[in-house]
């Protein structure tokens, strides 16, 4: 039976990956709306919503580089267990506090940093580990079977936290994310990966050299020297790998700036918005309902593998104004139902063949580190975002605040979608 006809599922390595990846969802779809609403129970200050936030934004930004660099030298599984375990221990912490009634803004900040820093080594290597439990003619169905876990354990997450929220309070929300990470932990330290991954990989970023046969754009590129190198000098070999690549950093640039507008809106005034009108239960259905179109998208590419994928996945982006758009204009649960599923469509789409472009055409042993420049650069303006939107919605109304980044979401995908660079990627190296 070929791989093909196997399927990923077939690989007992990616179904750890899949298994362990949906479990730690579950939890963290939870976290967001329980964090949001724990900070509005205290201060009732969108402000302060966005401070906190953004501080675990702005730690996992700065961390993200250092992140790469660990996940290209250490064995990427190992990495993962780490993390979770100190996920676990910061989220449970924070719940605790929650519960006890002795949670401040700045603890809460603290935390968050905390937080932030953990999950800006566990993204790098999480994503980077793909390609090391499939053969890449799996990479994309692969991605699909990856995004449509996440997507059901972020529906059961977001639907089933909410009314946790409602009936018993943030904190059990909270408690429910540092258990999941703690399942997590358990599942990555079952996932063997074959011994050129395991070792090879690593050793090869840490030895300063780059494995696989394309440094730029589909150059041959040949291995370097086999000696130990510094950190510095690894992140430089990412920067060259990612830098080398027009059609990685427009899309970047593109994500700096749709990011910080759709999650300042999304995640600082979304919960303002339906505490004003329909209510913290209706909040966790919106975000499940986005999280279905995810669903949808991931099924969707499972059955339609177009050539041109990433540059249709870029110009998707457009429909993530849809949802902001809906929350300024029409606040009801019907229309919101509708607006984040379809958002949530493209959004699938999207990430699908970005993962599929990354792992395609970037050398396997600097993915974690062009990914972290992903990463960082997708990111760098959120807590900017996070951070204006309270005080902008405070003096200019929440509904021109929200029209203005939808516009801006659109602005940046159109200027993206004009670059020939994005549509000359095809879905394999």
């Amino acid at each position: 039976m070929s791989a093909r006809t196997a399927g990923p599922l077939s690989f007992a390595p990616f179904r750890w990956l899949l298994a362990a990846r949906t479990v730690a969802i579950v939890g963290n779809a939870v976290a967001p709306i329980a964090l949001a609403f724990a900070v509005l129970d205290l201060t009732g200050s969108a402000a302060d919503l966005g401070l906190v936030v953004a501080a675990r934004s702005l730690a996992n930004v700065a961390m993200l580089l250092f992140g790469g660099v660990i996940a290209d030298r250490l064995p990427r599984n190992v990495v993962l267990v780490g993390t979770s375990i100190a996920a676990a221990a910061t989220q449970g912490t924070i719940a605790a506090l929650v519960l006890t009634g002795t949670a401040g803004i700045p603890a809460l900040v603290a935390l968050g940093i905390l937080n932030g820093a953990v999950a800006a080594v566990s993204l790098p290597a999480a994503a980077a580990l793909v390609p090391d439990t499939v053969p890449e003619d799996l990479l994309r169905p692969a991605n699909a079977w990856l995004r449509l876990g996440l997507n059901a354990g972020s529906i059961v997450g977001a639907s089933a936290g909410a009314g946790l929220i409602a009936v018993v309070g943030p904190g059990w929300g909270l408690a429910v994310d540092a258990a999941a990470f703690a399942v997590a932990a358990v599942l990555f330290s079952r996932l063997r990966l074959p011994d050129a991954a395991a070792a090879g990989e690593g050793a090869a970023a840490a030895a300063g050299t780059v494995a696989g046969p394309r440094a730029a754009d589909g150059d041959p590129a040949g291995a370097g020297p086999a000696t130990p190198t510094s950190v510095f000098t690894d992140l430089r070999e990412g920067w060259r790998e990612f830098s080398g690549r027009r059609w990685i950093w427009i899309v970047v640039l593109q994500f700096a700036v749709l990011n910080a507008a759709f999650t300042g809106a999304v995640t600082v005034l979304g919960p303002l918005v339906a505490d004003e009108s329909f209510g913290r239960a209706g909040w966790g259905l919106v975000v499940a309902a986005q999280t279905v179109g995810f669903a949808a998208g991931a099924l969707l590419a499972l059955r339609w593998r177009p050539r041109r994928a990433l540059g249709i996945g870029v110009a998707a982006m457009a429909a993530a104004a849809v949802p902001v758009v809906a929350l300024a204009l029409t606040p009801t649960l019907p229309a919101l139902v509708a607006a984040f599923a379809l958002g949530g469509l493209a959004i699938e789409l999207f990430a699908i063949a970005w993962d599929q472009s990354l792992q395609a055409h970037v050398p396997r042993a600097a993915l974690s580190r062009v990914y972290s420049y992903d990463m960082v650069g997708s990111f760098v303006a959120v807590p900017l975002g996070e951070i204006l939107v309270g005080p902008l919605a405070h003096g200019l109304g929440t509904v021109p605040v929200l029209i203005g980044c939808a516009a801006v979401i659109v602005i940046a995908t159109a200027a993206a979608s004009s670059s020939g660079s994005v549509w000359r990627i095809r879905a394999t190296a």
